[in-house]
């Protein structure tokens, strides 16, 4: 079955433009199955995985502690495996197709309320210029919603000088245009004409944000940043990069945007995925009720 994993892989990398993240994701989830397999019956073939087999594996990962998350993910994975498996003609059907995978929780994301976001973007000391790029880094996730990879992987030219809006590729190669306002741009504009290093041997010349080597600031640099801030202001909440990215969904809706707006705006392929929003926000209004009515 190996073969047809990696046959599966490439299409995933080919037709649909799955990153190497997602692809190695799959990999992994694909080849536990495939180790299950191997000591179930050796050298098992594809059509001849049944639903028995199939649900002897989930109650394996159910007996070996896995979280529902992981379960969930890696019965995805099979269920979207064996489907290519059926297109191609390999298995008559698809057995994880009538395989439930456990319920979800949906988590509410951790978010900032508006003052919190405030004292966040102020923190910052613009007058140096590690601080002049962390006050462009925290602007531009809360003002754009953009991920923390697609910020990072930002070049120069992806930035037209006075122009709000920035083209990106985003999740499965989709791109997509985000807006950033003035107090995001004029923090943008002063790091790429004071803080940002203009010479230097190993200076990357086409990345918009540095780390002090003068090499593309990565995911964790930002980690870093927003930490930093989180804790200088005394914010008691588990804020991540992400956090910065719910808080500009959660502020769009409270304000009175469209939810297709706001999936647009995130880039989400499922307008589900931008629905978990609106719990926030009526999670939100609920709280108020409950605090300013006399008989709430």
């Amino acid at each position: 079955m190996k073969t047809y994993v990696d046959q599966y892989l490439k299409m995933m990398e080919i037709e649909r433009g799955a990153s190497k993240h997602t692809l190695d994701a799959y990999r992994r989830d694909l080849d536990d199955f495939l180790r299950f397999c191997d000591e179930e019956a050796s050298g098992i073939r594809p059509h001849e995985v049944n639903i028995k087999l199939a649900r002897r594996y989930l109650a394996e990962l159910v007996r070996a502690g896995r979280a529902r998350t992981t379960i969930a993910r890696r019965i995805s994975a099979l269920r979207s495996f064996f489907r290519f498996l059926k297109k191609e003609g390999i298995v008559g059907q698809n057995v994880f197709a009538a395989l439930d995978s456990p319920k979800l929780e949906k988590k509410v994301p951790e978010y900032l309320f508006i003052e919190e976001i405030s004292a966040l973007l102020k923190a910052p000391d613009i007058t140096e210029p590690a601080g002049m790029r962390d006050a462009a880094v925290l602007e531009i996730l809360y003002a754009s919603g953009m991920r923390v990879s697609e910020l990072v992987s930002l070049n120069i030219d992806d930035i037209r000088k006075g122009n709000p809006e920035i083209r990106i590729v985003g999740k499965g190669n989709r791109e997509r245009v985000v807006f950033i306002g003035e107090p995001a741009m004029d923090a943008l504009s002063r790091y790429l004409k004071e803080g940002r290093p203009q010479q230097g041997k190993n200076r990357d010349a086409e990345a918009v944000f540095l780390n002090k080597s003068g090499q593309r600031l990565g995911v964790r640099g930002v980690q870093r940043v927003v930490e930093k801030y989180i804790h200088q202001t005394a914010i008691l909440k588990q804020i991540s990069p992400h956090s910065l990215r719910h808080s500009f969904a959660t502020h769009m809706l409270n304000a009175g945007a469209n939810l297709r707006t706001v999936q647009q705006l995130l880039g989400h392929s499922s307008l589900s995925t931008t629905q978990i929003y609106t719990h926030i926000s009526t999670e939100r209004l609920k709280k108020t009720y409950e605090k300013a009515h006399p008989r709430a």
